[in-house]
């Protein structure tokens, strides 16, 4: 699945994919925003995306990602 996350101050939107589903995002989302401080994805080569709360000012779920095949 594709995530858009929209940084304050920040010219561009951090874009990831993540193996993660969908309602694991939203938890995480609202726990940060809750208190925890801090959002936490990881994506599907397992790198950490970390992203203080009080900066994010949106996140986009898109659509399950599938591979493509051949040329367009």
């Amino acid at each position: 699945m594709e995530v858009k996350i929209g940084v304050q101050h920040a010219q561009r939107e951090l874009v990831l994919d993540t193996d993660s589903k969908p309602e694991d995002i939203e938890a995480s989302l609202a726990e940060a925003l809750a208190g925890n401080g801090v959002l936490r994805l990881a994506d599907v080569k397992g790198r950490a995306v970390v992203v203080p709360a009080d900066k994010i000012a949106y996140v986009e779920l898109g659509s399950p990602t599938s591979s493509t095949v051949g040329f367009r």
